[in-house]
């Protein structure tokens, strides 16, 4: 495989770019309803906070330590950085443009103001002064900046203005410098009560205003926001750490003042002003992004919660699987057969409930669970609670080195552990990342496991927005894989083999590659080769040239990949048998599907692994095989229907860019949003169910003569 060169990879950091273009194109998108561009457009903010702090930092990190070694694609980190900033840089640009011309005219119309604090009337400027003067006043602190005084620790990814000053005292006229932090405790947006529809101020409008008060005797000539963004990326040394959690609640106070990455400033700062933040934060010109509009629209989220449903996507209620409505006791629906649920169309709330049923259930002993991420107000773990308190065992594999959720997961942990919960950290070195409940019952003489599988979090917030697939199973070999990965995770079982789930770091990529071989062989025999994968990331070099090697033996490749694609497509006589297609709409999609068509015979796995090194090499991750006819079938329908999406999807293109045609150029009759085609077959089997429901009740009232 020498003869791959760098043209045959896109490069990470690049495509992760066009993924965040796509999410603004929907922004952008003005047959969405209003509030939904806004979510978009915070969103977009939001992924690049996250970007700034993660993966530049690390192309930061590289060049400080002397590393020049070029990526598989070919480029340094220093290359990459100054690609990264030609390509992020008009992309905030365009996001402002939006901002300014199209959103904020379009929330006046609908009576959604963002006023300055020069459009306030007097009541309401008397009312917001006197919170400044008794809540804000007392916590904000100007610091100096000169000889003496340093340039402070600013905070990662807080507002702070920079102010210059004037002593009309001083005999010597000369500028002084200033900074003051605004605080990130308190509501970005406040409600202003009084005014014509829904009306409020910005947080730093109201501090801006009343700034002077800080500075009595001075004058201040000029007043700038800013914001920095540092590397928040975890260094952990676990095998040093006597304790990894006071590890982590130490490395998580260091995030909050690592290296500077980004500078965010107004657009109008003098160059003076922003050459004394650069200079004082050691900055480059890569490293300085101006804007036209409030720093950090990732803020912008709070108004998409306002209560205006015309101008949002209509609401739908998820609905109870029918196996679950039939059958009340989850466990006897659950002995009856694998139950397949796709959120967020299928409600969560069924894996809420059968966590809440096995904690108060006499039968059931123990209960396993690994949580990655969950909500601030789990219901999940009030039951994990209520079944140590009911003197089941209950075992929670928490990982507190889930990205910025190491603090919530830190408080969770402590909260399970006060209440008896046996709770377990995992694997040293590794992320455990699998999704998976095991509940133990006793039912006659026997133990019978039942088993949740999952392509998501056990978080009942996200599973609204995240589209990810659960499976509910009791089949033996799955309880039993179950059982001794958990027993790898809180012990010291060295189990490495398993009878049906692909296990990383140990066996997963390996048979992966080995299913593509099969294609191959398959097609080469039968010439009906085909693979669909639906992941978020496809980023590892080993699977991407197998499957350029199965695409040249002829296989049909088509591949669903939300965010990063590394492979690249229409390189003659190499992928010219792939297309690559990315949905960005509605919901965030989140499942993971890996089809091999096997001659008719379909070989189809599930799970929390994306296709990247790190799910590979540095996790403990599970896919698990699907064994049952019916869902066999529901899955490859779930992938035919995203292949159809010509609304939502895009298609990259050879040069790494994506291109999808404009819905005003495709037939209405031809249009098909897969994630809306979901919500309106949930509406319908809703509807149908619930009169269903509702004749079954008439039936039962007119036997008991109570209506004729």
């Amino acid at each position: 495989m020498d003869r791959f060169k760098s043209e045959f990879f896109f490069n990470r950091e690049l495509s992760w770019i066009e993924f965040n273009r796509r999410v603004l194109e929907e922004a952008a998108d003005r047959s969405q309803p209003l509030l939904e561009r806004v979510k978009f457009l915070s969103i977009f903010s939001t992924n690049l906070d996250e970007f700034f702090m993660i993966r530049v930092s690390g192309l930061k990190r590289q060049m400080y330590s002397g590393v020049n070694e070029a990526s598989s694609d070919g480029l340094t980190a220093q290359e990459q950085r100054e690609l990264i900033y030609q390509g992020v840089l008009p992309q905030v640009k365009e996001q402002y443009r939006i901002f300014n011309e199209e959103i904020v005219p379009g929330l006046l119309k609908n009576d959604i103001r963002i006023l300055k604090y020069g459009e306030l009337g007097e009541e309401s400027k008397k009312k917001l002064d006197k919170y400044f003067d008794e809540i804000l006043y007392p916590v904000l602190t100007p610091i100096a900046m000169d000889s003496v005084h340093p340039f402070p620790n600013l905070v990662n990814r807080t507002l702070a203005f920079a102010l210059v000053l004037d002593d009309p005292d001083a005999e010597i006229k000369e500028e002084k410098i200033s900074v003051v932090q605004i605080p990130g405790n308190f509501p970005r947006f406040i409600r202003i009560d009084g005014m014509q529809g829904f009306c409020t101020l910005l947080l730093e409008d109201l501090i801006e205003a009343n700034i002077y008060k800080l500075f009595p005797g001075m004058e201040i000539t000029d007043c700038y926001a800013f914001r920095i963004t540092r590397n928040a990326d975890l260094e952990l040394e676990e095998e040093e750490a006597g304790d990894l959690l006071t590890l982590i609640e130490e490395e998580i106070k260091k995030r909050r003042l690592g290296v500077v990455v980004r500078l965010e400033v107004e657009e109008k700062m003098p160059d003076r002003i922003l050459d004394f933040l650069v200079n004082d934060l050691e900055l480059d010109d890569t490293e300085i992004y101006k804007v036209d509009g409030p720093i950090n629209l990732g803020d912008l989220m709070y108004l998409y919660s306002i209560d205006r449903r015309n101008i949002k996507d209509e609401a739908y209620t998820p609905r109870i699987s029918s196996f679950f409505l039939e059958e009340d006791n989850f466990f006897r629906a659950i002995r009856k057969r694998d139950i397949l649920l796709h959120h967020p169309f299928h409600s969560f709330s069924s894996v809420t409930e059968f966590i809440a049923q096995a904690a108060e259930d006499k039968n059931v002993y123990a209960i396993k669970l690994i949580l990655y991420r969950t909500s601030g107000d789990s219901p999940i773990i009030k039951s994990l609670i209520n079944a140590a308190e009911n003197g089941k065992q209950v075992t929670a594999v928490v990982e507190l080195k889930a990205r910025f959720d190491e603090e919530n997961n830190i408080v969770w942990a402590k909260r399970l552990e006060n209440a008896g919960v046996h709770v377990v950290y995992g694997i040293s070195g590794l992320k455990t990342h699998c999704k998976m409940l095991l509940v133990v019952r006793k039912e006659g003489a026997v133990m019978n496991r039942y088993l949740h599988l999952s392509t998501g979090n056990y978080n009942p917030i996200t599973s609204r927005i995240y589209t990810d697939l659960g499976l509910f199973t009791c089949n033996e070999d799955f309880c039993k894989d179950a059982s001794d990965l958990f027993n790898y995770l809180t012990g010291f079982s060295k189990q490495k083999d398993y009878k049906k789930f692909l296990v990383a770091p140990y066996s997963m990529r390996k048979p992966l590659i080995k299913a593509v071989e099969k294609e191959i062989e398959s097609h080469n025999k039968n010439g009906d080769g085909r693979i669909i994968i639906k992941a978020n990331s496809l980023v590892d070099d080993k699977v991407i040239k197998k499957l350029y090697e199965a695409s040249k033996a002829g296989v049909k490749i088509d591949l669903i990949i939300r965010g990063i694609c590394r492979l690249r497509p229409c390189i003659p006589e190499m992928s010219g048998n792939i297309t690559v297609k990315s949905i960005v709409g509605r919901f965030l999609e989140h499942s993971r599907i890996y089809y091999f068509h096997n001659n008719g015979n379909p070989v189809i796995y599930s799970g929390s692994a994306d296709i990247m090194q790190r799910n590979f090499d540095r996790r403990v991750e599970i896919l698990y095989p699907i064994e049952h006819p019916k869902i066999k079938e529901n899955m490859l329908e779930i992938l035919e229907l995203y292949l159809k999406d010509n609304v939502k999807a895009r298609v990259l293109n050879c040069d790494g860019t994506y291109s999808r045609t404009p819905v005003d150029e495709i037939p209405e009759k031809e249009r098909f949003n897969a994630q809306e085609y979901f919500v309106s077959e949930v509406k319908k089997k809703y509807a149908a169910e619930t009169k269903k429901e509702y004749l079954k009740k008439l039936k039962k009232l007119k036997k008991k003569k109570i209506i004729h």
